[in-house]
């Protein structure tokens, strides 16, 4: 009985000593992600792939709490400067990383009070900072005292309100309340801030979507069908994507259906040339692929070698063969495709507000001057694009983004400046999205209000030649 103990203790201290461990790997990726102004996914992912075969617990306690430092900080810093002498901004960096993670830990996260405040004091001692151990543990254990009477910030001021609640900043919360209302702004800001599952797309050129389900189920994972999509399935309690076989086999591409609809929108027939023309990491390339059913041509386009060397991986991982990948500025007219498409895939750089809540830094990152930057530069790309579709042929608009500016106003820029004309695609839109504004040739997805990201499309035609 003794020695029975004596290992659950054991099992016990090593837990915490990992849980240590990534608290630990959590501090450095928070510390990377302000200091050198990394992209939060891209350091989450980096941190996970090294740690790749540790215990699926683990790993998600890690990026729960970098993912939910990074999306509340706002918020978190609303709070610690209620309780402490020093406002967060003039904390030195490791330090104001610790009581954000401390702070996530002991109002979000199922973690004892107790252990989120000693490990944070353990890990100041450990970084050097023992003289400022006492002055983090103050503050936590202060928090932990004060959490059911926290203070709230007043909704006179909505804008601040948002922002503080949402961890938004005020401009962006003033963005979206002249552009949908404080009501709709909010629901937005809030649905941000849920667990999502990830959305995939069955490659159905080698699967039916009913036997990924029960491929994904035999591996552990979490399925549930999605949304808007006979061949969308939403996947949950997965470890590593990499070890999933149906990924590596190419059975499934991660992709939202809101990036699905993009395409499903599309008329593409069998033998039709398409032409993607911002594709990284090329999952529109690859639907457009599976609905030519291997006949016709996907031409699948990127400025950078990063980027089509993304798009590289995923058609090897795929197997289509109808595919080609290409490096190309989209700036840069291509006299040789110069009315020779048949559909266009125009999901140009925005500013991706509509994706907040799974990149949870772009919030923090996009400033007003460039959302008007991004503006200009879809147009800049537009003027060149589409001239690319041949008569008769469709363009399809769309972002990852709910500023007006990049989708509205951007869609009457096209019929002001090209021959290009809006199309209806209601008939391509489920029965749940019918209604709106589809008939008018385009549709804005609402977080909150739609299951999916916020995300706009819209469809052009270029008419016949008279």
């Amino acid at each position: 009985m003794n020695c029975s103990r004596t290992k659950q203790t054991r099992r016990k201290e090593m837990q915490m000593e990992k849980r240590t461990d990534m608290r630990a790997e959590a501090l450095d990726t928070l510390i990377d992600i302000e200091r050198n102004k990394k992209l939060s996914h891209i350091a989450i992912g980096e941190t996970l792939m090294r740690h790749q075969f540790e215990k699926k617990s683990d790993r998600a306690f890690y990026t729960r709490l970098c993912e939910g430092v990074t999306e509340r900080k706002i918020y978190l810093d609303y709070i610690l400067d209620t309780y402490s002498k020093t406002p967060m901004r003039k904390c030195k960096p490791l330090i104001r990383s610790l009581l954000r993670m401390g702070a996530y830990q002991i109002l979000f996260m199922d973690v004892r009070d107790a252990a989120a405040c000693s490990e944070a004091v353990s890990l100041a001692k450990k970084r050097g900072f023992a003289r400022l151990s006492g002055f983090v543990n103050g503050v936590l254990r202060t928090i932990v005292r004060e959490k059911d009477r926290l203070p709230v910030p007043d909704k006179k001021e909505f804008d601040k309100y948002l922002s503080i609640t949402y961890s938004v900043p005020e401009w962006l919360s003033r963005l979206m309340i002249d552009q949908y209302g404080a009501q709709t702004a909010e629901m937005m800001f809030a649905s941000f801030l849920e667990a999502r599952p990830l959305t995939i797309r069955t490659n159905l050129s080698v699967i039916t979507p009913e036997a990924l389900e029960e491929e994904l189920k035999k591996e552990g994972v979490s399925v549930e069908r999605g949304t808007y999509l006979p061949y969308a399935l939403t996947i949950s309690h997965l470890n590593y994507l990499g070890k999933l076989a149906a990924f590596r086999q190419g059975k499934f591409a991660v992709q939202d259906e809101s990036s699905q609809l993009a395409v499903e929108v599309a008329d593409i027939n069998e033998g039709d040339f398409v032409l993607d023309v911002c594709a990284a990491p090329g999952g529109k390339t690859f639907h457009a692929a599976d609905r030519l059913h291997g006949t016709g041509k996907v031409l699948s386009r990127d400025l950078t070698e990063y980027k089509t060397d993304l798009i590289e991986e995923n058609k090897d991982r795929m197997c289509y063969e109808n595919v080609e990948v290409q490096q190309w500025d989209a700036l840069v007219e291509d006299e040789s495709l110069l009315e020779s498409v048949d559909v266009l895939l125009a999901d140009l750089p925005c500013s991706g507000l509509g994706i907040m809540g799974r990149k949870n830094d772009i919030k923090y990152q996009m400033t007003q001057q460039q959302l008007s930057e991004l503006a200009q530069l879809q147009r800049n790309i537009l003027s060149v694009i589409w001239k690319y579709v041949k008569p008769g042929g469709e363009m399809i608009f769309s972002t990852c983004t709910l500023n007006r500016g990049e989708n509205i106003e951007n869609i009457r820029w096209i019929e002001e400046n090209t021959p290009m004309r809006l199309v209806s695609i209601e008939d391509y839109l489920p029965e749940t999205l019918k209604g709106r504004t589809g008939s008018q040739g385009y549709l804005q997805l609402i977080p909150g209000k739609d299951s999916c990201d916020g995300f706009f499309i819209s469809k052009f035609e270029r008419p016949e030649a008279r």
